[in-house]
């Protein structure tokens, strides 16, 4: 077909065969069903000029008047029809032939073009109207169904984890299989049916092309068990890393131009997802700025910005100091900028189960669940600084503990408040614990601050040089005396709690038996804090 086609949506040969109204009929040619972009009325005897292909070509013979024509003349008309690349030839029977011409047909079935009989009351007119009305319906169901793709992929990027969603969501519109490929091919996450093997090795090759950056696209079609399958891969914008970029592989036995429109707005979200990851120096450079904010040696992190490639004594490393430099600044606030200082939760977390492949990938999405770019993983453990004061919320595959809101020169009492809410969440078994620094409020609040620390350092100083002791003091008595949920909160056998508590106890002359004791205890231990 030519390059020129019409820049309409196509409509299929059989929906006009098959409206009653018309009456057309197919008399020659082969049968498969064919797209027909518009319908063309001409009489001249050479249609090349005046066809851009694709369309159906509407002729009642009028420069053939000859009833039974030549076959010489009917071979070279349909050969240049057939040149110009109509989809099929419409013969209207009237005014001039009352039949279709026998070496017409065969002409058509010689070179291939499906040839229509137009019967004598249907105009031609009637013919192009109807394929218009066929052409504007189809229109309006493809832009509903890429409509209603949009809003579902972009629910699905909302969701908790986004990337397996989107990717979920992009197999069933497109009644296949979408995977997304890492830069050096692996593959993070697949959804839909996946297809046989040997197709299944074409896709990986077909992303290896994008990792020169050369191509932003790629694709190419597959004999499958039943039939035709058509392959398409799709480099991520953004910058890629050394070793490549993400690539969205889709494998279906359907592909059109709504289809392609999916997937484009499938590879927008994903990587708006992965891009603040996918480099592997970004996030580097996020959990050294992240551990320096909870306190950590410069020296300590120092080893995560030369992995990063950002030298400290680098101009690089200026740069990264400027922008550590920057968020401080906005952590701390002012009062003329933003109307006060800015609060922080700290999170810290513990994955439930093994670490998935895609680490980065994955980072991204807890990233995008808990609203922050200032992620730490490090192994199986989390720490994230959340800006402001909305309550957290849980991520798949880990267990939280929130602290309570502070400013940045109190994140040291945020992170204390997080790993204690992580403990009582370990214990408890839920999936996230949000620490409550109530100190201001309740019963508590009826002693002067500067009193009640000074009551509580004197109450608990047989256990100052004991941190372990007052540690598991604190978690004993938050868990209600559960000896079994403090260990494992902990970390330790039950035996040790048991073991500790009796120490403590026995440091502090105290019955930890009677509840007026361990209300005098916690409210000591919160105060100490304070």
């Amino acid at each position: 077909m030519s390059e020129l086609t019409p820049p309409t949506v196509p409509v299929p040969l059989s929906l006009l065969l098959e409206q009653p109204d018309l009456g057309l009929r197919q008399v020659a040619g082969p049968r498969e069903d064919r797209p027909v972009y518009a319908v063309h009325t001409s009489e001249m005897e050479d249609p090349v000029p005046y066809l851009l292909g694709g369309e159906m070509l509407l002729s009642a013979g009028v420069h053939c008047p000859d009833t039974e024509g030549t076959g010489a003349y009917w071979d070279g008309y349909v050969s240049r029809t057939v040149e110009a690349g109509a989809a099929a030839l419409g013969f209207g029977i009237a005014p001039v032939h009352d039949t279709v011409p026998p070496a017409l047909a065969g002409a058509c079935d010689l070179h291939g073009l499906p040839l229509v009989e137009v019967p004598r009351e249907t105009t031609f007119t009637a013919v192009a109207r109807a394929m218009w009305q066929a052409s504007a319906e189809r229109r309006h169901h493809e832009l509903r169904r890429l409509t209603e793709a949009q809003q579902a992929l972009a629910g699905a990027a909302a969701r908790a984890h986004p990337v397996p969603a989107v990717l979920r969501q992009l197999a069933q519109r497109l009644g296949g299989w979408a995977v997304l490929f890492g830069p050096d091919g692996t593959e993070l996450s697949a959804a839909g049916t996946r297809p046989a093997s040997a197709v299944d090795a074409a896709l990986p090759a077909l992303a290896a092309r994008l990792r020169s950056g050369r191509l932003s696209s790629a694709s190419d079609t597959v004999a499958g068990p039943d039939g035709q399958l058509h392959l398409s891969v799709y480099g991520l914008p953004g910058p890629a890393p050394a070793g490549g970029r993400l690539a969205l592989g889709v494998c279906a036995a359907h592909r059109d131009a709504v289809d392609g429109a999916i997937a484009g707005v499938a590879v927008v979200l994903l990587s708006l997802l992965t891009g603040a990851r996918t480099a592997g120096a970004g996030a580097g450079r996020t959990a050294a700025l992240v551990r320096l904010m909870l306190g950590a040696a410069p020296e300590a992190v120092a080893p995560l910005l030369l992995a990063s490639g950002r030298d400290p004594r680098s101009p690089a490393g200026d740069a990264a100091s400027g922008e550590r430099g920057a968020t401080s600044r906005t952590a701390t606030g002012s009062s003329e900028e933003n109307g006060g200082p800015v609060v922080w939760t700290v999170v810290r977390g513990r994955r439930r189960g093994r670490a998935r492949a895609g680490e980065a990938l994955w980072a991204a999405e807890l990233a995008a669940g808990l609203r922050t770019s200032l992620i730490d993983v490090d192994g199986d453990e989390l720490s994230a600084l959340v800006p402001g004061a909305e309550p957290v919320t849980a991520q798949a595959g880990w267990t939280l503990g929130a602290g309570s809101p502070v400013p940045a020169d109190e994140l040291a009492r945020g992170e204390a408040g997080a790993e204690r809410a992580l403990r009582r969440a370990l214990a408890e078994r839920a999936p996230l614990v949000r620490h409550r620094d109530d100190t201001a409020a309740g019963v508590d609040s009826l002693v002067a601050p500067g009193e009640a620390r000074a009551l509580a350092r004197t109450r608990l100083a047989p256990l100052t040089a004991a941190h372990a002791l007052t540690e598991t003091l604190r978690t004993w008595l938050s868990l209600h005396g559960s000896w079994d949920r403090t260990a494992v909160a902990l970390g330790v056998h039950r035996n040790t709690v048991r073991q500790r508590i009796a120490r403590a106890a026995e440091l502090l002359e105290a019955d930890l038996g009677d509840p007026d004791v361990r209300m005098e205890l916690w409210f000591a231990l919160k105060w100490l804090e304070t």
